[in-house]
């Protein structure tokens, strides 16, 4: 599957305070997902396997390393927990980092929100404005997310412009 999506992550210190804030727009609740993401080597953008109790998937994707609302080009298989998948994945191209987290998930309509607890790095706020049939320009999803920016009083010292991965091959130096 093909997604398109505009996202941005932030650094909080206090999750409870942010959710507290997106419960008052009575999000959908999705649950608490304990996630393995295991990222691979690769020749362009990223790849990882996510292993969870709610989410199962292969993403591979490209994104700007850049903070603030940015879009990212995915392509999602979806998929039953198999061992095998991550044997061939790292017998192929060999694992590059391992991201392991605790996540909240909510939706507002095609709006995803995350809270995060990141073994290693902290604790994270990420909003994806997420497009599976084309329905959107990318203007429209950055003002989308732009709004929950702003909702969320976040500055530009909370904006994260790298991937949880990129932040934990730091860590681990």
């Amino acid at each position: 599957m093909n997604i398109k999506n505009v996202e941005f992550k932030a650094k909080i210190d206090n999750i409870e305070t942010y959710e507290n804030r997106l419960l008052t727009l009575n999000p959908t609740y999705h649950g608490l997902d304990h996630q393995i993401d295991t990222y691979f080597f690769v020749a362009h953008g990223r790849l990882k396997l996510r292993e969870g109790n709610i989410e199962n998937a292969l993403i591979q994707y490209d994104r700007d390393n850049v903070s603030g609302s940015k879009e990212s080009n995915i392509v999602l298989y979806q998929h039953e927990p198999n061992e095998a998948l991550k044997n061939i994945l790292t017998r192929q191209l060999g694992i590059k980092v391992v991201v392991d987290k605790k996540r909240k998930i909510y939706f507002l309509d095609h709006i995803k929100f995350h809270f995060d607890i990141v073994e290693g790095l902290g604790t994270f706020l990420e909003v994806e404005v997420i497009d599976k049939n084309n329905e959107f320009t990318t203007e429209v999803m950055k003002q989308q997310c732009d709004h929950y920016l702003n909702f969320f009083n976040l500055t530009q010292n909370n904006l994260i412009n790298k991937s949880y991965s990129d932040m934990m091959l730091e860590y681990i130096k």
